[in-house]
């Protein structure tokens, strides 16, 4: 009889406070978040604009510092990694524009083996085979050789994760993946990194604006709201009514039925 493979926990997060440092003062963007992944999972951070959904992904990435709370990567708290640890635990994906739209397709995604490449960065053969795996799991077979400044938008977009892919992190973070796509790519780059995390059981969190298709498509959301935040799979969510919190009622109201938003006329 086959032993079911019970998925540790990826990330935990507890009595996080997220915000800035400066000379004279701190300021708190949003405290009290607390929730975890398991391995394989998809989640996405949803809330309204200026929430702090960016600011949590980078602070998860490391990119900034928390304010207060801890950060537990696969049960290990974060502060205690090296940079190197870091790098291939955990890879960020942020919206910054390309530093140059100049590489190929195939030399981007290389850049994501940079942690595990020696210090005149030659590739090996498990840096090489890494990278096509990576290309194979997104579909870029067709497009490796074409510079980055002749692709669509959810191209670049695909390549972006591929690099995420080749750095072989369990934990992949990406900042607003489905951004400047139209309605079928978005789909498209959602159910691509659904299948992504539940067939190589790597734990993946986007922030989203798309919050239909984060119910229809994630295993966890976590919903941030001034004053206080709430976790859990959509269908738990749907029940505590958390989605009709999101916006005020007299804009526009969610329809458990359906699990949609519609505007109130």
């Amino acid at each position: 009889m086959n032993k079911k493979i019970i998925a540790h926990t990826a990330l935990k997060v507890k009595d996080l406070s997220i915000g800035y440092f400066s000379k004279k003062s701190t300021t708190v963007i949003a405290d009290g978040i607390n929730f975890q992944l398991q391995q394989g999972e998809l989640a996405a951070i949803i809330g309204v604009n200026g929430i702090g959904k960016s600011t949590l992904l980078r602070t998860l990435g490391n990119v900034q510092a928390k304010l207060s709370g801890s950060i537990q990567l696969d049960g290990k708290d974060l502060k205690s990694y090296t940079p190197i640890e870091m790098a291939s635990t955990i890879s960020v994906v942020l919206t910054e524009p390309l530093a140059s739209k100049n590489l190929t397709v195939i030399e981007l995604i290389a850049l994501g083996r940079q942690p595990y490449t020696n210090w005149i960065g030659r590739l090996s053969e498990t840096d090489k085979t890494k990278i096509q795996e990576a290309i194979g799991m997104v579909g870029l077979q067709s497009l490796k050789n074409k510079k980055c400044y002749e692709l669509s938008d959810g191209q670049l977009q695909r390549v972006m994760i591929a690099r995420a892919l080749a750095q072989d992190t369990s934990i992949i973070l990406l900042d607003e993946p489905t951004s400047h796509l139209d309605l079928h790519h978005k789909v498209q780059i959602l159910k691509l990194l659904k299948h992504i995390a539940h067939k190589t059981s790597k734990t993946i969190l986007v922030t989203s604006h798309e919050i239909e298709m984060a119910i229809q498509l994630c295993d966890k959301i976590l919903i941030m709201n001034k004053g206080s935040h709430e976790f859990g799979e959509p269908c738990e969510l749907i029940q505590k009514k958390s989605f009709e919190r999101l916006f005020p009622s007299d804009t526009v109201t969610f329809d458990p039925k359906t699990g949609s938003f519609k505007i109130k006329k």
